[in-house]
């Protein structure tokens, strides 16, 4: 006799009822086994199963093909986006949504590569770094919901998106010289992509006024700024219409003294070609 199925809690979160509706669309589907729906949108059944008691989350694809196979004219793909901002900050949610909706979007980091062009590898690695005790599953959780973040710049309609990177980035490995190669190698493709921009700040430049932690100016589809500011301990978001146009005159100085897009690609592969093998 087969094991009863766990009793489900979809009131407890977007995640728990984004579980369940799954499992009820399932049966719907005259009985549908996990072993069938696993062949159909590509996910192994032991996954499936974790997703359907709210164990993991979804992985970025997994929405939409639901909603092509049960007919459910987007509900898993609005429900996969609330659970997504609930495994952020409180704090971080609020840029989400902005970020969502904007037309551009500019940011400085002179630490660690931007999460919106971070690698699965290198994000895993960062995640692992920041909290050691953490279990597979939770980093894992962490992985998928920075992956779906970056939806919105592989999308049609996708904002400018323009980068600058103190020298330090390139040179901190995360996750060892395979992963962070292939982390230096996206970078470099971005460099020059129709809408997107990367650009290296060298060490020779010296101090400036973002030295010490990240920027990111967001343009909305209103047509205003808001900026971020994150630090080892604090994150902040600034609507204040003269503090964020001092943020983007900072901006642009820095971008004037940061090499050029070609320039960036080169100096970067030239770093990609200095690590170990």
């Amino acid at each position: 006799m087969p094991a009863r199925p766990r009793e489900l809690t979809p009131d407890r979160s977007a995640r728990h009822l984004f579980g369940a509706k799954m499992r009820a669309y399932r049966e719907r589907s005259d009985g549908m086994t996990l072993d069938a729906l696993a062949s159909v949108v590509k996910v192994s059944k032991s996954h499936l199963q974790r997703i359907e008691m709210a164990e993991r989350m979804p992985p970025p694809h997994l929405p939409a093909m639901l909603d092509a196979a049960f007919g459910t004219d987007g509900i898993f793909q609005e429900l996969y986006r609330l659970a997504c901002k609930e495994v952020h900050p409180d704090q971080f949610r609020r840029r989400m949504e902005l970020e969502a909706t904007a037309q551009a979007i500019q940011e400085y980091s002179g630490q660690i590569v931007p999460g919106t062009v971070q690698t699965e590898d290198y994000a895993r690695a960062l995640f692992r770094t920041y909290n050691p005790r953490a279990t597979s599953d939770e980093i894992e959780e962490l992985v998928t919901a920075r992956m779906a973040r970056q939806s919105l710049l592989r999308a049609d309609a996708a904002p400018d998106h323009s980068i600058i990177l103190d020298e330090a980035v390139l040179r901190r490995p995360f996750g060892g010289a395979a992963v962070m190669r292939a982390q230096l190698s996206t970078l470099a493709d971005l460099a020059l992509m129709p809408t997107s921009i990367v650009q290296v700040l060298p060490f020779a430049h010296g101090g400036h006024a973002f030295v010490g932690g990240s920027l990111a100016l967001l343009t909305l589809d209103n047509g205003t700024q808001v900026s971020w500011e994150e630090s080892i301990s604090t994150r902040t978001l600034i609507e204040d219409a003269r503090s964020v146009r001092d943020h983007q005159r900072a901006y642009d100085r820095l971008r004037a003294y940061a090499l050029s897009p070609k320039e960036s690609a080169t100096f970067i592969r030239s770093v990609m070609e200095a690590m170990p093998t």
